[in-house]
């Protein structure tokens, strides 16, 4: 069964949504990100995914303190994206508690720098390929780099690359269903990686779609705030998975 990661995203320390990447379309849902990961850790989710909003807008993390109270409230992995830029701040995340790490920006900036942490920390590194109109967007979502997703996926796979986020900008936080052509063509053609689906989720029907279709891992943010998945619906599946 495909993997449900509750995802958290954080700006000023509070959890948010933006719609379609846009900071001035921001809804703040609770000014507690500990206590939001200890619900969904209660879920029995294996994975919570948190994004640095702040991070990914300043090119370094802004919001350590409150990853180090996730990881002190739950003992599920977290994997933390937002503002990795160097050596020095991917080490600031791992310190802070995050199991893993995921690099866009970087990985499609500096991919040699991208490829020497692949090489370092294997599996903890999760390549992020954020999607706008077949193009990969960078410095939180800010701007475009020229090229597409396929091409910064076979960047890596010489470097021992297994996990990729690729989030479709257009669907995120518009709860309007998953891309799932983008993602079913990405599996197949990279059968050896697992990719994670992310924008658009707005019901449990869109997540049964995307097990159906074969997918592995799906993120949820805003349909989980905007009660049109519960938790109670995310315990059951992790049970049942």
């Amino acid at each position: 069964m495909i993997k449900i990661i509750p995802a958290i995203d954080l700006i000023g320390g509070r959890c948010v949504r933006l719609s379609q990447g846009d900071y001035s379309q921001k809804k703040v849902y609770s000014g507690d990100p500990a206590e939001i990961a200890r619900r969904y850790a209660g879920c029995g989710v294996k994975r919570i995914h948190l994004v640095d909003l702040d991070g990914a807008k300043a090119g370094s993390p802004v919001n350590l303190r409150t990853l180090e109270k996730i990881a002190s409230a739950v003992s599920c992995e977290l994997e933390w994206g937002g503002g990795i830029s160097t050596s020095e701040a991917l080490e600031a995340v791992f310190d802070a508690g995050a199991t893993h790490s995921i690099a866009g920006s970087i990985a499609a900036l500096q991919p040699d720098l991208f490829g020497e942490w692949l090489s370092k920390y294997g599996p903890r590194m999760i390549l992020g390929a954020d999607v706008r109109d077949g193009r990969v967007a960078v410095r939180g979502w800010q701007e475009t780099a020229p090229l597409g997703v396929e091409d910064l996926v076979e960047r890596f796979l010489p470097f021992g690359l297994n996990e990729c986020i690729v989030t479709d900008i257009s669907r995120d936080g518009m709860l309007q269903g998953a891309a799932s052509e983008l993602y079913v063509r990405l599996q197949e053609s990279f059968p050896n990686l697992s990719f994670t689906v992310s924008g658009g989720i707005s019901s449990m029907e869109d997540i049964r779609l995307l097990d159906s279709l074969g997918l592995r891992s799906v993120i949820v943010g805003k349909a989980i705030y905007e009660n049109r998945i519960t938790l109670e619906e995310i315990s059951q599946w992790s049970q049942n998975a």
